[in-house]
């Protein structure tokens, strides 16, 4: 079998299309020059490896002869993993949403040799439909025009790029800052709110987890009896309730789908990446917290589980995302989206026996499929049911006339049977890569899992994750964006170091090695030399130098993932506290207010920004708990910290605190806080002026919700 210069690659994306008969080459200056030397336009596809309609595109058309010939003759090919290199991803995704509304994946643009967008479009089919062009007559048209009238693209290009880069500084403006963005960034979330189903938008639905964020915050410092603040739960329990019981999870396995096709979280796109399982995982924990809601709980448990047990490489790291199509049968090219979760109703007669009536009522499975309407138009998943929960345990009980703890024993044993049944199927694809800043994401969910259920493989998880990042990513002062088969070549982005800063304070709080905390303000001082911007503040996605990244942008949306300046605002306040160095609280100052404009006209663009601007505005609280600790007294006070819902507090062991002596004021005060009487010991503190000390897990607690 040929294969063309993406065999060369370490990307699992661009190594799927190292077979195709397109002559493609990876980003980067050999494929620059070879378009400027023989002056053909360049195609540019960017995808991951784990997306249907890239799929689909690959095997309709890249790996179509015909087709192949076609570009191999007009165009320099070049293959992007979006998740490598999100900075041109960016950059493109934003030429092909403003020239055409709409983006997504497959991207496909044209460019000049001069890497100047003159054409794109996501998905294109082999032939005309969906109203979309046809793939090789279109290639045949912009070959023509590219022949016919090049110095007019050449210009019109050129000016495009010009107001791209006009549009990107204008994006993030500065501006004043005013609670008024917290108040009309929740009614904005209001006004979007599905009062039936949760969620913000009728279909899709993502999950969008800084929109959850905010809300819990917001409901936390509202107070939980405020009307404001019920209201802000009752969007985040109600949402988090439906994805849980719905076609979004996983219900045998654990983990979270990308999103629901439908309005009910009914069929989701069943990819699972890992941004959305690190980030779900934290939102649900955070809801237990807030709620105490047991559902929450196991949600966040399973998910947690989910990635231990298929996610989590014998490195340490953790794997990028699970495919959504796979075989349906073993030594079989035949393969469809779903394949691996959806379930005939026969197929579970066979192997539940007599309790197959019970649990098909109880998870919806319908003889003819259970897929809503409208939520399967090309009939894929005709005959199939995606598992959905649509009966309660009291209503389960009744259907088994069993007890409510034996009936949920039962399901539990149906769903051990289907799972044994599944492992058996052909897997999906895993993309094994390991990117920095979505393991910086994993660090915290599986940290804020050990301090809120408790369990301690999770710290351990952690800990293994944080020690890998750091002995293979962290080289010569600077981070790298990915890891497989060895560090990659790319250099970390500002999310990269954002995320794991985060994840670091977070693993912090849950076992107070300082040497996390070191790690920290190591990054973040990196962070700020590459990134920030001087004149404007805030900070820009990629670093200065690379000529290929024709427009350097900071990001203004917190989507499927924040932005990096609405993570980092957040970490320069917990650091401020951390540290007592108040440099860090004004850059943090400085940073809101580059997206000040942003966040006055649109504030629910940016939740997880809004979070931050709360915690700038409100008063922050220190809690020290003196004492051994592995002392269950001392045990039993971090625990009454760790279950209750406590933004804009930080969390420090006063014997770790003071060792070394090298981390600021503020954790040498904390170190000067004894164990009195020989009892562990908790001060509940506010700039470290602290209330009187208390000794007993119920004093402590209800101190806190004073």
């Amino acid at each position: 079998m040929k294969h063309n210069l993406l065999a060369q690659e370490k990307s699992p994306y661009l190594i799927q299309h190292a077979s195709n008969p397109v002559h493609w080459m990876p980003w980067g200056e050999a494929a620059f020059t070879k378009a400027r030397t023989q002056n053909k336009p360049i195609f540019l596809s960017i995808g991951y490896s784990t997306c249907h309609w890239c799929h689909v595109m690959a095997h309709e058309s890249f790996e179509d002869e015909t087709t192949a010939a076609i570009l191999n003759e007009s165009f320099v090919c070049i293959k992007v993993d979006r998740e490598e290199r999100p900075d041109v991803d960016r950059l493109y995704m934003n030429y092909v949403q403003a020239t055409t509304g709409s983006g997504g994946w497959p991207m496909s643009v044209w460019l000049t040799p001069d890497l100047h967008p003159f054409f794109g479009g996501t998905y294109f089919p082999p032939a005309d439909r969906f109203n979309r062009p046809g793939f090789p007559s279109l290639l045949k048209r912009i070959a023509e025009a590219w022949t016919a009238d090049r110095p007019r693209i050449v210009q019109s290009a050129a000016e495009t790029l010009a107001s791209l880069a006009a549009n990107s500084q204008s994006a993030a403006r500065s501006g004043p800052l005013s609670g008024a963005a917290l108040e009309s960034g929740f009614q904005s979330l209001v006004q979007q709110y599905d009062e039936e189903y949760g969620g913000f938008a009728k279909k899709p639905k993502f999950p969008r987890p800084p929109v959850l964020f905010f809300l819990l915050q917001h409901a936390s410092l509202a107070g939980a009896d405020s009307r404001d603040g019920k209201i802000a739960a009752g969007m985040a329990l109600h949402t988090l309730r439906n994805m849980y019981l719905g076609g979004m999870r996983d219900q045998l396995g654990g983990g979270f789908h990308r999103y629901s096709v439908d309005r009910l979280w009914h069929v989701p796109h069943y990819e699972k990446m890992l941004y959305d399982q690190a980030q779900l995982a934290c939102a649900y924990l955070e809801a237990h917290q807030l709620t105490g809601d047991i559902l929450c709980a196991e949600a966040a448990r399973s998910t947690l589980n989910y990635v231990a047990r298929e996610m989590t490489d014998p490195t340490g790291g953790f794997h990028s995302a699970e495919d959504a199509d796979s075989l349906f049968e073993h030594g079989k090219p035949e393969h469809g989206e779903g394949a691996y979760y959806v379930w005939t109703s026969g197929e579970i007669d066979s192997l539940l026996g007599s309790h197959s009536s019970f649990f098909k009522q109880v998870y919806a499975v319908e003889p003819e499929g259970n897929s809503p309407d409208g939520s399967d138009p090309h009939g894929e998943l005709k005959g199939k049911n995606t598992l959905v929960r649509r009966r309660s345990p009291a209503e389960a009980a009744v259907l088994s006339s069993l007890p409510e703890l034996a009936s949920e024993e039962l399901l539990s044993q149906c769903r051990e049977k289907l799972l044994a049944a599944r492992a058996t199927r052909p897997r999906p694809h895993r993309d094994d890569k390991i990117l920095t800043a979505w393991n910086g994401l994993m660090l915290s969910a599986f940290a804020h899992g050990y301090g809120v259920l408790g369990q301690d493989s999770y710290l351990t998880t952690a800990r293994n994750a944080a020690r890998f990042l750091k002995s293979t990513l962290w080289k010569g002062g600077t981070l790298r964006r990915s890891y497989r088969e060895g560090p990659g070549e790319v250099a970390g982005f500002c999310e990269d170091y954002a995320f794991l800063i985060q994840g670091l304070l977070d693993l912090f709080e849950a076992d107070f090695h300082s040497e996390w905390l070191s790690w920290a303000l190591e990054l973040q001082a990196v962070q700020d030399r590459l990134f920030w911007d001087a004149s404007g503040g805030g900070y820009f996605s990629s670093a200065s130098g690379d000529p290929s990244v024709l427009i350097r942008s900071k990001e203004d949306h917190d989507g499927a993932e924040p932005a990096a300046s609405s993570v980092a605002a957040r970490n320069l306040l917990r650091l401020a506290e951390f540290t007592g160095r108040e440099e860090m609280r004004e850059r943090a100052t400085k940073t809101l207010e580059a997206f000040g404009a942003v966040l006055e006209s649109a504030p629910s663009s940016l939740p997880q920004m809004l979070q931050s601007l709360a915690a700038l505005r409100s008063p922050w609280r220190q809690i020290v708990i003196a004492g051994d600790l592995s002392s269950p007294d001392t045990q039993a006070l971090l625990g009454v910290v760790r279950r209750m819902h406590l933004p804009n507090t930080i969390l420090l062991h006063a014997g770790s605190a003071a060792a070394g002596g090298l981390l600021g004021e503020r954790l040498g005060a904390a170190g000067q806080m004894p164990a009195l009487e020989g009892r562990a010991t908790a001060y509940v503190c506010k700039d470290f002026s602290c209330q009187s000390p208390v000794f007993e897990p119920g004093a402590l607690e209800a101190l806190l919700k004073k």
